[in-house]
């Protein structure tokens, strides 16, 4: 089998069969594209050509180039998908990867906004009062109080939103559903929200749209969250992601239990969840450093 047909059957498999989000297909196809790119310099087209040490050289052409470890880990891990499946349907025989190790990578612990910054949330003046500036007060609160990422938060409905039991259905990674709950006071937020919206656009499906009625996208959600975010964080970074952080981090801080932050995530692994507890020893360590006296003592 061509290498080029062995991508299209795999981006049809994971498009239509895995339903897969439109984002992630295109992010393994990008990635198996540039792999086929690299063994087209090398004159090989045939799957049956296709041998370990391609795939180590393309891996090293990567990093040698300056690539972060994690990105090169990431297409590796496309790549590894993408041979799986081969090997499961009978076109691929031998594991290619089984050779193949993926780069290290130094730790790094989640960043995450201080609870003083996220108030300001809640300032009055922060946003607009028009139905642009509502809309992004309410997604930025909606980020810090259910730790949704980007894509969920874009994907949401009016009816996701359950206002009887204060629950937001959530679609997260793989089509696996879990209920985030909400304060009443988020909940008075997003019923004035759609009331509003309502007059702007009419009725519409989508909970967060754009002034024309369009369903917001991911990459909306993340330049929302730099617009207001740049201005009161001295975080390292500035993301979506970093509300899902602060989330996890400020719940622990306050003695919520692991387990729980676990299913409010949607973490299939509870070690992924762990890493909020050293994020908090860390925190509290550099309170320490800073505020106790005896910390300055020589």
């Amino acid at each position: 089998m061509k290498i080029d047909e062995a991508i299209v059957r795999f981006v049809d498999y994971i498009a239509t069969e895995k339903r897969m989000a439109a984002g992630t297909v295109r992010n393994y196809e990008g990635d198996l594209r540039d792999l086929q790119r690299y063994l087209e310099r090398l004159e090989v087209s045939e799957l049956d050509d296709l041998a370990s040490r391609d795939i180590r050289g393309w891996q090293m052409e990567h990093l040698g180039a300056g690539e972060a470890a994690g990105t090169v880990k990431r297409r590796l891990s496309s790549v590894s998908s993408w041979l799986r499946w081969l090997r499961r349907s009978g076109w691929l025989e031998v594991d290619l990867m089984a050779k193949v190790s993926a780069p290290r990578q130094p730790k790094r612990l989640p960043v995450f906004f201080k609870e003083s910054e996220t108030e300001h949330l809640y300032d009055a003046g922060l946003f607009g009062d028009d139905f642009t500036g509502r809309r992004d007060a309410l997604m930025l609160r909606m980020l810090y109080e259910t730790g949704m990422r980007r894509s969920e938060l874009a994907s949401l409905r009016e009816a996701s939103v359950d206002f009887h039991s204060l629950t937001i259905k959530v679609l997260g990674k793989r089509n696996k559903e879990r209920l985030v709950p909400i304060e009443i006071e988020l909940a008075h937020n997003i019923s004035d929200y759609l009331a509003l919206k309502r007059q702007t656009v009419g009725e519409n499906e989508w909970l967060f749209v754009n002034a024309k009625g369009q369903q917001v996208s991911a990459g909306v959600v993340y330049h929302v969250v730099r617009k207001y975010m740049t201005g009161l964080s001295n975080a390292d970074r500035i993301s979506p992601h970093v509300f899902r952080h602060s989330f996890a981090t400020h719940i622990l801080a306050e003695g919520g239990n692991i387990q729980a932050i676990k299913e409010l995530l949607g973490h299939e692994n509870l070690a992924t969840t762990e890493v909020y507890t050293h994020v908090t020893r860390e925190h509290l360590k550099e309170e320490y450093r800073h505020a106790h006296p005896r910390s300055k003592r020589k």
